[in-house]
């Protein structure tokens, strides 16, 4: 008779490589992802990427819709992770929101471009634009008035300044330098500080 030592160490082996496989066509799925439209990227496409079976990825999340969920919300845990910066210091903020886009910002662009057809999109991108407001909120909590009408507008401003599109409009269509980019992003914030009360 097998040994109750060895069967729990089998499992834990086992749940130990599920979660290794998951976690291989999760990053291959988001490097496709990252590059091609999602219509343009099947389950085929991604098993090959991992090297895995498409049985194995429709066992772990069920088909594509579920495999782009899962990708959206591992992409919004690193991005948590990665956007750490102290409460009011706007070069501090504008240069993780910078390390962020240039690593992130084309895919995040990808994604957004696709919300009307895809669903998987969409959701990703609601959750997103949820994830930044938040982020906006604690970096921006000194600056920001008390919730109402004028908390409302100013987190408005503050979206539109640190927005994905604003960071395209300048390092790719205008093909400003990325030190020119910041400084641009500082600017801006600094105009919209809801605390130098210009009512001009």
């Amino acid at each position: 008779m097998e040994s109750g030592t060895r069967r729990p160490y089998r499992m834990g082996a086992r749940a130990t490589s599920m979660e290794v496989t998951r976690t291989r066509v999760l990053e291959a799925a988001a490097a496709l992802w990252t590059r091609r439209w999602y219509d343009d990227v099947t389950l085929q496409h991604v098993a090959d990427e991992a090297g895995v079976s498409v049985q194995t990825i429709v066992n772990h999340f069920g088909g594509k819709d579920g495999l782009a969920d899962a990708v959206a919300d591992r992409v919004a845990s690193r991005t948590a992770l990665t956007r750490q910066a102290p409460t009011g210091d706007v070069a501090a903020i504008v240069a993780v929101l910078f390390a962020d886009y240039e690593r992130h910002g084309e895919a995040n662009v990808l994604w957004a471009a696709q919300i009307d057809r895809v669903p998987a999109m969409a959701r990703a991108a609601a959750h997103a634009r949820v994830q930044h407001r938040a982020w906006l909120e604690q970096v921006f909590a000194d600056r920001l008035p008390a919730p109402g009408p004028a908390r409302e507008h100013a987190l408005n401003l503050h979206y539109a300044a640190t927005d994905v599109y604003l960071w395209k409009l300048w390092r790719r269509d205008l093909g400003l330098p990325r030190e020119d980019a910041e400084r641009a992003m500082r600017d801006l914030l600094t105009s919209i500080d809801p605390r130098k009360r210009n009512d001009a």
